[in-house]
C-alpha cells in the first residue's frame, strides 16, 4: 500500500468497460457504408484527420464522432452522398449512445474490496459527452463506488490540478488507474503523482504515445491487480 495516496482516480472508457471496440465496429460498418467513395484505408485516414481537425470545437465522444463520419462522408462524395446514405451514418453513430457499459471482469469485485477495505477516496475522471458518460456509468451498476465524478473537455496537466485542488489533495496523495498512457498516466506522473496503466485491447490512434518509466508508475495486465499495489 501506498502511505501518502488519499485519493483514487479511474478512466472510465476501456478502464471500468468496454468502448473503444464498438468505435472500432462502427468505423468499420462507416467505412462499408462509403465504399463507393474510397478504399477502406483512405476512408480511414480521412475520418482520422477530421477528427483530428474538430477536436477543438466538438471535443471527445459520440456526438464528435458521429458529426466527424458525416463530414467525412460529405467531403469524399463532394457533397454528392444521398440523404439515405447520411442517415445510415447518423444511425451507426446513435447506436454508441446505447453501448452495454457492461463492467470488465474483476472490476465490480476490485472496487467492492478497495471500497470496504482501503481509506480512499474512489472517483472517476473521463472525458467526453457529460449526458453520454453519465448514462453509461448508470448502466455499469457502478456509481456506488465512487464518490466524485468528473466529466472534463481533455485530460490535461492543468484539468488534474484543479481536479486536485478541488478535493484539497497534492499531486503526492493522488493515484490515477486507466487505459491511456497519453490521457490518464503521463500527465498524473508529470504533476508528481501515482499512475497505474491498464492496458486495453484496442486503443485509438490519437491515444498513443512513446512511453515512459516512471517511479511513481505501477504497470498491470488485469484490474484485479490492483489490489496488489493498494
Amino acid at each position: 500500500m501506498i502511505e501518502k495516496i488519499k485519493v483514487v482516480a479511474f478512466d472510465a472508457d476501456d478502464t471500468l468497460w468496454e468502448n473503444q471496440e464498438y468505435f472500432d465496429e462502427a468505423e468499420t460498418r462507416f467505412c462499408e457504408a462509403v465504399s463507393e467513395y474510397g478504399d477502406e484505408e483512405s476512408v480511414r485516414k480521412e475520418l482520422f484527420k477530421t477528427e483530428m481537425k474538430n477536436m477543438g470545437t466538438l471535443g471527445y465522444g459520440v456526438m464528435a464522432f458521429t458529426m466527424s463520419m458525416i463530414e467525412t462522408a460529405l467531403h469524399l462524395s463532394g457533397d454528392t452522398i444521398p440523404a439515405a446514405g447520411i442517415h445510415e451514418i447518423y444511425n451507426i453513430g446513435r447506436a454508441l449512445l446505447m453501448n452495454p457499459a457492461t463492467p470488465f471482469p474483476g472490476v465490480e469485485e476490485t472496487l467492492d474490496t478497495i471500497a470496504a477495505t482501503r481509506p480512499y477516496k474512489l472517483i472517476v475522471i473521463t472525458k467526453g459527452n457529460t449526458t453520454d458518460q453519465e448514462n453509461k456509468l448508470e448502466r455499469s451498476g457502478l456509481t456506488r463506488f465512487f464518490s466524485h465524478i468528473e466529466i472534463i473537455p481533455d485530460k490535461t496537466e492543468e484539468a488534474y490540478g484543479k481536479i486536485m485542488d478541488v478535493l484539497g489533495v497534492n499531486a503526492e496523495e493522488f493515484l490515477m488507474a486507466g487505459n491511456s498512457f497519453k490521457s490518464d498516466i503521463a500527465p498524473v506522473l508529470k504533476l508528481g503523482g501515482y499512475g497505474v496503466h491498464i492496458p486495453a485491447k484496442s486503443t485509438w490512434q490519437h491515444e498513443v504515445i512513446e512511453e515512459f518509466d516512471h517511479p511513481n508508475l505501477f504497470r498491470i495486465s488485469h484490474f484485479s491487480e490492483l489490489l496488489d499495489i493498494l
